[in-house]
């Protein structure tokens, strides 16, 4: 590919430890749009697979704009070029699983960008973003933790949350597939169209 694509970027970060059950095909019922236009580069990282450490509050990334851990260096990259960012996740325990939870806390080096290093934005480029979340149960009390999670974290990643696309109940089975399948591909179709 040319140094010089014009091609859009989609960050895609998975964040459940089931290949092939709900998460991932709520998340490939949304790609599938993008797959089919030429005009989008796809990146997916597999958090489960990435083995991320946790933040231990070093407080590195108030002095330097770095963290002390490099393992989430090429996905700052990755998120500092992309014009899209997908997080695709399970809901566990009325939050994220764990891979996903230290990927949320290791982005305190853009709030510490901005608030101890004067950085303003600590990213330049500006993003949307698209949370896909699936849950065994319907208690919304676990989506808004979520959502309110990343909106945080985005205030200070240049980053708009542009749609949620819930695929809930499926410890009952799939009875909400349809909603939440038709729900994902409306907003992928949207996103595609505005951008």
């Amino acid at each position: 590919m040319s140094l010089f694509s014009s091609k859009k970027k989609v960050l895609v970060l998975f964040g459940s430890p089931h290949g092939h059950g709900y998460t991932r095909r709520l998340l490939d019922c949304f790609m599938e749009c993008f797959q089919e236009n030429k005009s989008w580069e796809i990146q997916e990282v597999n958090l489960y697979e990435k083995a991320t450490h946790a933040c231990t509050g070093c407080r590195v990334c108030a002095q330097e704009e770095r963290c002390s851990f490099d393992d989430l260096d090429d996905v700052d990259k990755a998120l500092r070029q992309c014009d899209l960012l997908v997080v695709a996740s399970p809901v566990y325990n009325f939050s994220y699983p764990a891979p996903v939870k230290a990927w949320l806390d290791r982005t305190q080096r853009y709030f510490e960008a901005r608030f101890s290093l004067g950085i303003k934005p600590p990213i330049k480029k500006h993003r949307k973003a698209v949370l896909l979340l699936t849950m065994g149960s319907q208690d919304s009390f676990g989506v808004e933790v979520c959502t309110h999670q990343l909106e945080r974290a985005f205030s200070v990643m240049n980053t708009t949350l542009a749609g949620c696309a819930l695929w809930d109940a499926t410890d009952l089975g799939e009875e909400h597939k349809g909603d939440a399948q038709a729900h994902a591909r409306a907003i992928a179709l949207e996103i595609l169209k505005e951008m």
